[in-house]
């Protein structure tokens, strides 16, 4: 699948601006959190350390960040492993992933926290902050779609 035109645009769409890289006050609210989607998770580390990302930042395997394909750059997504419970708080820099069965590419220092690594891939589930931002994305991603 190739990667759409139309993605870097879906903040604007949204009305959802950038989220600094040591800004937490887009922190997922676990009480107020709406599921987005199930699915794999995979992670890359070492062979993209310190290249481009799609939003313009170099690529850092040891912060807690993510790719995935249509959420807006700066999105704070939590993403649960549905196999061990764990959870880490990523932040979208990055689009992704490109292979099959997969919803989201973790940093390195993500896969570590939800214990990963060896294997490679878990199924998890991403939330959003409930109200009225997580309803734009859902929104703008069934347009999309």
């Amino acid at each position: 699948m190739a990667p759409r035109q139309d993605l870097p645009n879906l903040a604007q769409a949204v009305g959802v601006g950038p989220v600094m890289p040591n800004d937490v006050s887009g922190a997922v609210d676990i009480e107020s959190a709406v599921e987005l989607e199930r699915g794999g998770a995979s992670w890359y580390g070492p062979r993209f350390h310190g290249r481009r990302t799609a939003n313009g930042e170099r690529y850092d395997m040891h912060a807690l960040t993510a790719a995935h394909k249509t959420l807006p750059f700066g999105t704070m997504v939590r993403v649960k492993s549905l196999v061990n419970g764990r959870e880490v708080l990523v932040r979208i820099t990055d689009r992704g992933p490109f292979a099959k069965n997969r919803i989201i590419d973790l940093s390195r220092a993500a896969a570590v926290e939800l214990d990963m690594l060896g294997i490679g891939f878990k199924q998890v589930v991403l939330m959003v902050a409930g109200g009225e931002v997580a309803g734009k994305v859902v929104a703008v991603r069934q347009r999309l779609d």
